[in-house]
């Protein structure tokens, strides 16, 4: 529910203002872990790639899109650069 009053109401009365709702697989809960992790300034685990996910990983590495000191200890944080590149970046390590 968009409106205000209309969301309000529909709690006073007990019922859900949600308009849906969608169960994640475990493999989506994964891939929106990394999509939002990843623009986190922590960034995400590594452990959360598969293996190619993790190949791209180390590319966007050398291309300067991820930070080293991180990689190194395990996590994916993106750089300035792959800040800018985010999406891209996303789309390779969740593939």
């Amino acid at each position: 529910m968009k409106h205000p009053g209309a969301y309000a109401a529909a709690l006073a009365g007990g019922r859900s203002p949600g308009a849906g709702r969608e169960v994640l697989s475990d493999e989506d809960r994964r891939v929106e872990r990394v999509l939002l992790e990843l623009r986190l300034l922590e960034g995400c685990p590594l452990s959360l790639l598969k293996e190619a996910g993790l190949a791209s990983a180390r590319r966007a590495l050398a291309d300067g899109l991820l930070e080293g000191g991180p990689f190194v200890q395990g996590r994916a944080v993106l750089t300035l650069r792959g800040r800018l590149l985010a999406d891209a970046v996303v789309r390779d390590l969740v593939d």
